[in-house]
């Protein structure tokens, strides 16, 4: 008659597992799901899609800058994307909701664009620091930074060689 009373127990302690599908259940802390693109913090380095494992990342170069695409339904949440990722610009949500149809499986996908900006002295298009970035490897964002960030790759390396040539102009 032992069973009995763990019956009557178990009976008023209430169910014991989550309800999930039919109702929410709980996120375990750190969970790698759905990635999250940050366009603004992107400095077009590529190393996340160098580093991705299941080749889920592609950058594709438009009129209008970069095009990043990742297809969830590549992604090994492997978090390598984000590890590499110096500004932060990749960022894995602990939203697991993933579920979809087949016919959805080409719009589970995240996208941004990193524009690109002409350059203050010659107006070549290119890829701009993002303000992450120099924050993150210069510990801040000076007159001087923001004004080389706006300058092409050619131009801001002849303005710094121009200036260590000038005697008491400082970068």
């Amino acid at each position: 008659m032992n069973f009995i009373r763990i019956l009557f127990r178990n009976l008023l302690k209430g169910p014991s597992t989550d309800p999930f599908p039919f109702g929410e259940t709980f996120t375990p802390k750190g969970l790698r799901g759905r990635i999250a693109f940050d366009e603004s913090k992107c400095s077009g380095c590529r190393m996340c899609e160098h580093v991705c494992a299941g080749g889920a990342i592609r950058f594709d170069e438009s009129p209008e800058g970069l095009q990043f695409t990742l297809w969830h339904n590549s992604c090994t949440f492997c978090g390598l994307c984000e590890h590499y990722c110096i500004p932060r610009a990749i960022h894995l949500t602990e939203d697991w909701h993933l579920a979809h149809k087949q016919e959805d499986k080409y719009r589970m996908i995240e996208q941004g664009t990193v524009a690109y900006l002409a350059c203050a002295s010659c107006g070549e298009r290119f890829i701009p620091p993002s303000d992450a970035l120099l924050e993150k490897v210069y510990g801040g964002n000076s007159a001087a930074l923001t004004e080389l960030s706006r300058l092409c790759p050619d131009c801001r390396r002849g303005l710094s060689a121009s200036r260590l040539n000038t005697p008491g102009a400082g970068l």
